[in-house]
């Protein structure tokens, strides 16, 4: 199957108190099964785009692998929906605290959370990285101008790994935490050091997002829209900075002040 993430679609538009017919994009929209060691271990709807990035990333996230080489086999076949995983010392304890479920891309209720596995994945951050609060409306700028595909459908999150000094990677996906599984994935594949590195994100600060940073181990979260409380609540507990509200010159520093080290800007300095 060809990857495409996005397609087209006849539509008929009224404006101006007139029909007229076109063509329109839309985000597609695919079902993805992974064996995991010939089992069928969970079903994610996602894009079709960077699955090997995104299945790596879920498994790290759901504690069944730490590091890529664990995994001693990954295929993927497209035509069918299916992600083949071998895994020789696979942690029963953690697969089976994992039940199989359908993973949907809308957000909220459709994942399931607080599993015995977000207990023994979730992280507390100790990383001492500061960022400006310029360079976080900065990352912001950046993530919106690498969202070709938001921009084309309006379906779609984005999220970005950034240095201190700019954005690294990015994805999207029509899932907020399929996004952020591939940005794992991507750092795991590739060895990339996340200590010191900063998450730029579209999509609200929910719990299940929090609790995705902290696995990755990442101590800054940037994100233009709002948090919840209990994401806020883990924030504070596990050390990490978030923040919300990112948008044009402005920005709430929700916890863990300690790292924005502008916590305003000032009158004189511009974007």
């Amino acid at each position: 199957m060809e990857d495409k993430s996005i397609l087209t679609r006849a539509v008929r538009k009224y404006e101006n108190g007139v029909f007229f017919d076109e063509v329109d994009e839309v985000a597609a929209e695919f079902p993805l099964t992974l064996r995991l060691n010939g089992e069928e271990w969970a079903t994610m709807v996602c894009t079709p785009s960077n699955l090997e990035e995104m299945v790596v990333g879920f498994l790290a996230s759901e504690g069944i692998i730490r590091r890529y080489k664990e995994i001693t086999s990954l295929s993927i076949d497209r035509e069918k929906g299916f992600a083949y995983i071998e895994i020789d010392k696979l942690p029963e304890d953690r697969a089976k605290n994992t039940s199989k479920r359908f993973i949907g891309s809308c957000c909220g209720k459709s994942r399931q959370f607080y599993f015995t596995n977000d207990m023994l994945t979730a992280k507390t951050i100790t990383a001492k990285t500061e960022l400006t609060a310029l360079q976080a409306i900065h990352h912001m700028q950046e993530l919106q101008n690498h969202s070709e595909e938001f921009q084309r459908t309006g379906g779609m999150h984005n999220a970005a790994i950034c240095s201190s000094t700019g954005l690294i990677q990015c994805y999207q996906d029509i899932g907020r935490h399929n996004a952020l599984d591939k940005l794992y994935g991507y750092c795991l594949m590739n060895h990339i050091p996340v200590k010191d590195k900063v998450i730029a994100f579209s999509g609200r600060i929910s719990s299940e997002v929090l609790l995705k940073i902290s696995k990755m181990g990442i101590g800054i979260l940037l994100s233009k829209s709002a948090p919840t409380n209990l994401a806020l609540e883990l924030a504070d507990d596990l050390g990490i900075t978030a923040i919300g509200f990112i948008r044009g010159n402005r920005m709430n520093v929700y916890t863990h002040p300690e790292r924005i080290t502008e916590a305003v800007l000032h009158p004189s300095e511009t974007i």
